[in-house]
């Protein structure tokens, strides 16, 4: 809820006609400069402006000024109003000081090459651009796409680091993962499969068949008798 002072000047002017309040005090409670205030009490400024009474709108009271006039350093609070009145919510593009204007269409590229998921809205709230704007950068049809350079817009100062991750996730929600490209790591699960397995050590102790060795025994043996009778 918004609790502001109305009509400031107005205000300042009623209080240097009708208070014996400093021009410290008024420019303090109404948001001005003190030279302001001043040139304001000399008739220098806001001719023509009607003061209007803080106390009769509810928003100071008597007790308030009296115990400013006693104490210069006491700072004046503005009351409690009885009513209310929300804050307006901003509505449009957010607003870009012109030093930073000149930076929108590179980070506005920035965006569209680094966060294609963003919708053109999105990219509006962030750096206060138009949809054609983006359009026109987006299909290379600026009038200065031959010079422009993708730059992040938080490095920039037209968009916070917070603000930029909640439209990218916002943008994101519900969509698929994006497949990796280049060279990547295989799953472990592929990557077991692929593995040979590893060989048996053999055992050198192992028992040899008996049969085999005395069949080969008998087998030498009998060559060796029919050697024999060829030689007789």
């Amino acid at each position: 809820m918004a609790n502001t002072l109305l009509m400031p000047k107005a205000t300042a002017v009623w209080l240097v006609d009708n208070t014996a309040l400093s021009f410290e005090q008024i420019a303090q409670f109404c948001g001005l400069h003190p030279l302001e205030v001043k040139a304001i009490a000399d008739g220098e400024s806001a001719q023509g402006i009607k003061g209007m009474d803080p106390i009769m709108t509810g928003q100071l009271t008597r007790d308030e000024i009296a115990r400013a006039e006693k104490d210069p350093n006491h700072r004046l609070k503005l009351s409690d109003p009885k009513v209310r009145v929300p804050e307006s919510k901003r509505k449009g593009p957010r607003y870009t000081p012109l030093s930073k204007r000149q930076d929108r269409p590179n980070a506005i590229l920035w965006l569209v090459r680094n966060h294609p998921e963003l919708k053109d809205a999105q990219i509006s709230r962030l750096v206060g651009t138009t949809k054609s704007t983006i359009d026109q950068i987006r299909e290379r049809k600026h009038w200065n796409s031959a010079n422009l350079q993708p730059m992040d817009p938080v490095t920039l100062g037209l968009a916070s680091q917070i603000d930029l991750d909640m439209e990218v996730n916002r943008a994101s929600r519900g969509r698929e993962q994006a497949q990796p490209v280049g060279d990547t790591l295989l799953p472990a699960a592929l990557t077991e499969r692929l593995v040979p397995a590893p060989e048996k050590p053999k055992d050198e102790d192992a028992e040899l068949d008996a049969n085999a060795v005395f069949a080969k025994l008998s087998a030498l043996k009998s060559k060796d008798k029919d050697e024999e009778a060829d030689e007789e």
